[in-house]
């Protein structure tokens, strides 16, 4: 369908919202749900209710009332999660424009203490999210524009860009700047005209090297990497690299080539960083600031002899270090039982299932077994979770 028959069918199912009760008291296969109630509705009202009703059910990990929010696929596969969206929200105030608005994942957030100007070029979601700024009462701080981004740039705005990661050509998802909508040229335009703002882009995107005079927040929710934040402007602290991890909101900064951690043979515990310090580059910073030691300069596992309290490492406690050998490892578990084994590493190319595959995994406890580079070698680290 189009984008106007869209709209019309998304105003007509807000207007008849009993179906959505409907479906979730129905029992029975899809396809006898679809045919009793299209006795009652239109077919393309059902359709369209149950794929909402369904992905309100997949949202539950993203939004606080998505039981009462209204989606799309791809809207909600590129929204921001509300506790990232809030975390970033907190700059901002005033009069802010959020381009490339989607379901509004953003625009809520950011409603709760300004005045929020939502542009999207498909009307449909521009009418998503004031149905969603509705549901988290912010509305009257929300107004939609259906219009291209670029045609609503102008001198000194404060502005939130989501650019769709879907690449214009072949469309599907890219992570190359380039491929997305606004195009890297188009979003450097809206850098340099703006007052201020934030662009969100993907962790694992190319953005390294191409925004000037920026500062950039990768931002990580128990334990996975969500988001890099291109911030600039009056909104920046540029030069800097940031690694944010929720929920608990702690941070840390700096410059990627800014410290120089001390080395280590491995000591009593071994920690796995957060992805969004990883990504970020700022290892040696993290180890500088928190006291822990790096075990290689090609490695990010660190180490430490006494246990660290750090919101931005998984603690492990070391049992054993063992040769990379596949004989060597397996006697170890032989004599040593361990019931489940998570295998992790990061630089030297393990097959995980086909070690695990090979090991006499016979018992009832649970270890971790760590593939690294120790001082240039590399090494077998048997351990246990310590946090």
């Amino acid at each position: 369908m189009d984008s106007k028959e869209e709209c019309q069918i998304l105003s007509q199912l807000n207007e008849n919202s009993e179906l959505f009760d409907l479906i979730s008291q129905a029992k029975g296969t899809e396809l006898h749900i679809q045919k009793f109630l299209r006795k009652q509705y239109p077919s393309d009202l059902v359709q369209v209710a149950l794929t909402v009703a369904d992905l309100r059910k997949q949202a539950q990990f993203k939004f606080q009332h998505a039981s009462e929010m209204w989606f799309d696929r791809v809207g909600l596969e590129q929204s921001t999660s509300e506790i990232v969206a809030r975390h970033k929200s907190k700059r901002f105030e005033g009069e802010v424009w959020d381009f490339c608005c989607g379901i509004g994942g953003d625009t809520i957030s950011l409603a709760d203490q300004c005045q929020v100007h939502s542009v999207d070029l498909n009307p449909a979601s521009c009418l998503r999210t004031e149905f969603n700024a509705k549901v988290y009462g912010v509305h009257q701080n929300v107004e939609t524009h259906c219009a291209d981004v670029m045609e609503m740039l102008s001198q000194g705005q404060i502005v939130h860009v989501d650019p769709d990661r879907r690449s214009q050509k072949q469309k599907k998802r890219s992570l190359r700047v380039e491929d997305g909508s606004p195009d890297l040229d188009q979003l450097l335009q809206i850098i340099n005209v703006s007052e201020g703002g934030a662009v969100k882009l993907s962790p694992a995107g190319n953005f390294g090297g191409k925004f000037s005079n920026t500062e950039i927040e990768l931002i990580s929710l128990n334990g996975e990497c969500k988001e890099a934040t291109i911030w600039f402007g009056s909104l920046a602290k540029p030069g800097i690299w940031r690694a944010t991890v929720l929920p608990s909101g702690e941070t840390i900064e700096g410059e990627p080539l800014g410290a120089l951690a001390e080395q280590s043979t491995l000591l009593k515990y071994i920690y796995d960083p957060d992805p969004s310090v990883v990504r970020a580059g700022l290892i040696d910073q993290l180890s500088v600031d928190q006291g822990f030691f790096r075990l290689d300069p090609a490695e990010e596992y660190l180490t430490s002899e006494s246990p660290v309290e750090s919101s931005f490492t998984r603690r492990f406690e070391v049992l054993e270090i063992l040769p990379n050998n596949d004989r060597e490892i397996r006697n170890y578990f032989r004599k040593n039982p361990f019931g489940q084994l998570e295998i992790k590493c990061r630089h030297i190319p393990i097959d995980a299932e086909a070690k695990r595959r090979k090991l006499p995994l016979e018992g009832n406890g649970s270890a971790v077994l760590f593939f690294a580079r120790i001082q240039g070698r590399s090494k077998a680290i048997v351990a246990k979770r310590d946090d």
